[in-house]
């Protein structure tokens, strides 16, 4: 049973007025603190999530790409690429004060969540969304993964000037949610059983439970299973910052859980579901 399309064009606009909220709150000291991302202060992820709206209303909506990538042969090749313009932005935009930020924020940010608003979900994705296992990617996977950029980078600023604010349901249930589509390609190559059923629960009311099955040729996530060989047990603050590659298993592994099979289990821990 193939999961469902998730539907979180709507909570674009919603994060991005905390944003907003939340970068008019920082005070010089905060904007200088360092994030989780090690290469990065707030106001170089406030800068990149500038970036990305201005990337997509240029790149999407109107069509214009600019200087064209150099040739891409594998997805390693991509990440490079991809790194290379993000840190050439963040560089630029060192001579920039927070106060022009938030400005260009305020102005890219209504377009960028109307773009997405106006497209069909269901027709073929610009750029498919690679860590979920995918080819191609229609719009509202494409939209998902950029609400996860959105929600993961701004919770990094958060995290870093003890703001709180999106560690809700409303907010991370669909960001992990969506981060799940990880899970498939994540076991490709692992071994089992046709019906084997890994168990991957994230606790408390802001969290949930995913469910992977082994089908005779792939591994699928399904709604619901009883028969669970191994369950992975991840609090929520850990499970943001270990599956966006910030943490790695060995800097966690004291605060997680798992039960039944152990080998199976650790394979969780290497979902990233981010381009890195």
């Amino acid at each position: 049973m193939s999961q469902p399309p998730i539907d979180i064009v709507h909570l674009l606009p919603q994060l991005d007025e905390k944003l907003l909220a939340l970068l008019k709150s920082l005070t010089p000291d905060d904007w200088q603190r360092q994030t989780i991302a090690k290469l990065w202060k707030v106001k170089d992820v406030a800068a990149h999530l500038l970036d990305g709206n201005i990337r997509i209303l240029s790149m999407l909506r109107d069509h214009y790409a600019g200087e064209p990538p150099p040739p891409i042969h594998s997805y390693q090749d991509l990440v490079n690429f991809l790194n290379g313009l993000n840190a050439d932005w963040v560089k630029a935009m060192k001579r920039v004060s927070p106060e022009v930020l938030i400005l260009l924020h305020e102005v890219t940010g209504k377009p960028f969540c109307d773009y997405y608003a106006s497209l069909d979900p269901f027709a073929p994705a610009a750029f498919s969304v690679a860590w979920a296992g995918e080819r191609e990617s229609q719009n509202w996977m494409h939209i998902a993964r950029e609400y996860t950029e959105k929600w993961l980078h701004q919770q990094q600023i958060r995290d870093a000037v003890q703001q709180p604010g999106l560690m809700t349901h409303e907010f991370f249930f669909p960001f992990i949610n969506i981060f799940m589509r990880g899970l498939p390609p994540t076991y490709h190559h692992v071994a089992a059983e046709t019906g084997t059923v890994v168990q991957l629960t994230i606790p408390t009311d802001i969290g949930g439970s995913w469910y992977l099955q082994k089908t005779e040729n792939s591994w699928t996530l399904v709604e619901t299973a009883t028969h669970v060989a191994s369950e992975v047990v991840i609090p929520p603050d850990v499970s943001w910052r270990l599956f966006s590659k910030s943490l790695r298993p060995e800097h966690v592994r004291e605060q997680l859980v798992i039960r039944g099979n152990q080998q199976l289990g650790e394979v969780a821990l290497q979902m990233v579901s981010v381009m890195a």
